[in-house]
């Protein structure tokens, strides 16, 4: 379907024109003639579908018919970084069209406090905020959502993963009961329904088919024990010159900390992100892995969901996630809008079982790729990595991995 037969506004469809979009994504087609309709909306799918434009596209459109001069719309999500992403998209889209957004998100220095109170008490057309700041400026009582009209939860099994359940009730219990409310989540866990039935009023449900990597994503498995692993990254990245942006995800701090100085390197920069850093160091390690200044980001699940960058080639998984949903996620960050990509997971022997449960998952076995042989010599004990490792020797992922859009048959080990 093309953006032309959603009946949008106009000048909506003239600002979707300049941001060179014309046919909308499964996930938007279904969703914005529900929306438009007025009916309260459940949304399932993975990331990468267009969720936002899914929800965004018909916000605007009411926002551009009606004027209201008070707060519209109420966008919640979990993190700061999604905050910030969605605003940026609105603004992108909203160039023309005189709608004003905020993002109200903690972890700065404390400076937009008085530009979100501004926001928050006047009334800006879309606010986008993450429970606990917004909690902040609740408590302060100049908060003015007595006359909004779309609650939107994105992210909403995140949300409630994260342990914002609590928050979430509160805020809702500021705004009027006669809303539209839409509900976008990556699964359907049983609490996202026990919520739906308290907080929206006969809501439609889409699904679509999700806990699936994107076609384009080509996957591979180490077996291997943790001294090996980043000798395996040094000498993947330096097999891989073509690939100039590398996400790796790793599942704590400490060891974020440990793979950051393992894999320095005077050719290339390799940084570091979590939830430690502050706001505007978050912001601008983001920007230079974007911009490619930075060809190698580590990072915590901070990124695994709602974050869109671009054009990454290879995602590493240095543990299975526990999550078998967050294998999906993380491995979604690559092979974005029909690209290529690949995606590494390195499972030692207590991972296993989580690698069993990401394959029942996703309903295949992913390859399973020998280690090179200088890699499998290095005994456990080896302290340091990179010293030990002197001539890499090119690994069969090297030739298998450049025959690009090529993946491994369902069931094939």
């Amino acid at each position: 379907m093309i953006f032309d037969d959603l009946h949008l506004d106009p000048d909506l469809l003239e600002a979707i024109g300049y941001m060179g979009f014309s046919e909308t994504t499964p996930i938007q087609e279904k969703a914005i003639p529900v929306i438009l309709s007025g009916r309260d909306l459940i949304a399932c799918a993975q990331t990468g579908t267009g969720k936002t434009a899914a929800f965004l596209l018909p916000v605007m459109n009411f926002i551009t018919a009606k004027r209201p001069a008070h707060t519209h719309t109420l966008i919640l999500v979990p993190t700061r970084e999604l905050a910030i992403q969605i605003d940026q998209q609105i603004q992108g889209l909203a160039y023309t069209l005189n709608i004003t957004s905020l993002a109200v998100y903690g972890g700065g220095d404390g400076s937009g406090w008085d530009q979100e109170k501004v926001a928050l008490s006047k009334g800006a057309d879309i606010i986008v905020a993450t429970p606990g700041r917004l909690i902040s400026h609740l408590n302060q009582g100049y908060v003015k959502f007595n006359l909004i009209e779309e609650l939107v939860l994105d992210e909403a099994d995140r949300m409630l993963d994260i342990g914002f359940y609590d928050d979430i009730m509160r805020i809702i219990s500021y705004l009027p009961k006669k809303r539209q409310t839409l509900m976008f989540s990556a699964t359907m866990p049983p609490k996202i329904r026990s919520m739906s039935k308290h907080i929206m009023k006969n809501p439609v449900e889409i699904a679509l088919e999700m806990s699936k990597p994107a076609e384009g994503v080509i996957q591979a498995v180490y077996m291997l024990n943790d001294s090996q692993k980043l000798p395996l990254i040094n000498s993947i990245i330096a097999d891989h010159p073509e690939y100039q942006s590398i996400l790796i995800f790793s599942s704590t701090k400490k060891k974020l900390s440990e793979i950051v100085r393992g894999l320095r390197s005077k050719d290339f920069l390799v940084e570091g992100i979590s939830s430690d850093l502050v706001q505007k160091e978050r912001e601008d390690m983001l920007l230079r892995f974007r911009s490619r200044k930075a060809r190698v980001l580590v990072a915590t699940d901070v990124l695994s969901r709602g974050i869109d960058i671009k054009d990454i080639n290879l995602v590493i998984n240095y543990d299975a996630p526990s999550d078998a949903e967050d294998y999906v996620h993380r491995v979604g960050r690559t092979a974005r809008a029909e690209t290529t990509g690949a995606a590494i997971t390195l499972v030692n022997r207590l991972d296993i079982p989580k690698m069993q449960r990401i394959e029942k998952l996703i309903g295949y076995n992913v390859h399973r790729e020998p280690l090179p042989a200088f890699i499998a010599e290095i005994h456990e004990k080896v302290s340091d990595h990179r010293s030990s490792v002197t001539k890499p020797e090119r690994s069969r992922f090297k030739r298998r991995f450049n025959q690009k859009g090529r993946r491994p048959a369902p069931g094939n080990k």
